[in-house]
């Protein structure tokens, strides 16, 4: 085992993963901006080193600040959490050039599963449903005309290179195809410095559900069941639940089988996320191989029942063999992420001092945050500052616990979206299971 892991991330992550490292016995070490120095994860890790100014690219995304700051604490680890290099081949690679320990996917990995179009070809091959589309990337708009009459309108097409919703248009008539590829083009060479494009099929009322896969250094996978993710606004997960409420006893048993095959084919070493598209007739497709952990591995770690993702992950780094049992939900578990954002003003950010907090508790609650009253929100990260978890035995139930814990959670001083949750637990179609990815494109603070 590990004698120390640095933290090269920050926020709820970090402090979720120095809690973990405390109780299996290994010292932890935080990095921190300049405009992190008051966050919880610098107070209770065992050592904190200072990386550079607020500014990402001068500090969390600093590969070697952050190698020099490993090495003169003596870490034999890096875990990245979520975000920043989590998925960055270079830094495993620096990683592992300098004798340090990436608990997280090895270069080649990364390389393989981050580009989505060389990803799909990978799991094609390993006889994993894709959705139907271009094997590559597209060079030209005429390619793009030819592919998108072969496949049927109305078709996707996504920057290769993406994340987050840039570089990707939806064209439901070939009229709309010339505009949206040169628009989706632009973005993704703003976004990434990379315009390469690829193109699938439009599916019809998609969920977006993810299998939690752990694989060991023997290449042998298990499947921790589902996540329903499709509560999501431009892209971004707002609130995701275990098990799926769209789900079948057939459909996750092939949906498993299938995510086993997607990492056993490329020996995937470590805790990821295979994510699926599935339509309104149950058919499901690959999406994307996450190579880390996700922020809403909680309600897995839940409906599981006493199962530490975060343990698990520095385990296998360390050479433990997974047990190779398949695992599915036990009880129900919601998600809602708390995010410094004014829903009633187009979700725009909202730094600021907390000037007063309560956060809820009781039976089945648990808040993973790094914020405290007194702590200011700076503007130069992500803006979700909690995720609120409740844990019950049916759905109904989890939905009721959840709207209680709402009605506990008091935040001054900045605004949050926890406006938006309360109306999400009350609105018919959610409490009926029956949404989509499409689902807040119809929703309203004002109703």
């Amino acid at each position: 085992m590990f004698k120390k892991i640095l933290i090269a991330n920050r926020g709820e992550i970090a402090l979720r993963i120095i809690r973990t490292c405390r109780e299996i016995g290994v010292k932890s070490v935080a990095v921190y901006s300049t405009a992190d120095r008051d966050s919880l994860h610098v107070k209770y890790a065992d050592e904190a080193v200072c990386i550079g100014p607020p500014a990402s690219k001068d500090s969390y995304l600093k590969m070697s600040n952050i190698i020099a700051a490993a090495e003169i604490t003596n870490a034999d680890a890096i875990h990245p959490g979520y975000g920043f290099l989590s998925e960055n081949a270079k830094f495993s690679k620096l990683c592992e050039d300098h004798g340090i320990k990436f608990i997280g996917a090895s270069p080649e990995m990364i390389s393989k599963m981050g580009d989505k179009a060389s990803a799909k070809a990978t799991m094609k091959a390993a006889g994993v449903p894709t959705i139907p589309g271009s094997e590559g990337i597209i060079d030209t708009y005429e390619e793009a005309a030819v592919m998108a009459e072969e496949i049927g309108y109305p078709v996707m097409i996504k920057a290769t290179a993406g994340g987050g919703g840039k570089g990707m248009r939806a064209i439901w008539k070939k009229e709309e195809l010339k505009e949206s590829w040169e628009k989706a083009k632009q973005e993704a060479f703003a976004s990434f410095g990379n315009d390469g494009m690829y193109m699938e099929k439009l599916l019809e009322e998609p969920r977006h559900i993810e299998i939690q896969i752990v694989g060991d250094s023997t290449g042998r996978a298990c499947h921790l069941s589902e996540r329903d993710c499709s509560v999501q606004r431009r892209h971004q997960k707002l609130a995701e639940e275990s098990p799926s409420p769209y789900m079948t006893d057939a459909l996750r048993k092939k949906m498993g089988e299938a995510a086993i095959k997607a990492a056993e084919s490329i020996k995937y070493e470590g805790a990821g996320t295979v994510e699926f598209l599935v339509d309104k007739h149950r058919n499901f497709y690959f999406m994307e191989m996450n190579t880390r952990i996700q922020v809403e591995h909680p309600i897995t770690e839940q409906v599981i029942v006493n199962y530490d993702l975060i343990n698990e992950q520095i385990k296998v780094a360390a050479g433990v063999p997974i047990s190779g049992k398949n695992y599915f939900p036990k009880m129900h578990s919601i998600e809602c992420r708390i995010n410094a954002e004014d829903p009633y003003n187009d979700f725009r950010p909202s730094p600021g001092k907390i000037t007063a907090l309560h956060m809820p508790g009781g039976h089945g609650v648990r808040v993973d945050t790094h914020v405290y009253a007194g702590y200011t929100i700076v503007p130069n990260y992500d803006s979700m500052i909690a995720k609120l978890i409740v844990t019950a035995e049916t759905r109904p139930e989890a939905i009721a616990k959840m709207k209680r814990a709402l009605d506990e959670f008091y935040i001054e001083g900045i605004k949050t979206t926890i406006p938006f949750h309360q109306k999400l637990m009350n609105h018919p179609d959610f409490v009926l299971g029956n949404y989509t990815t499409k689902f807040l494109e119809d929703f309203s603070m004002e109703d």
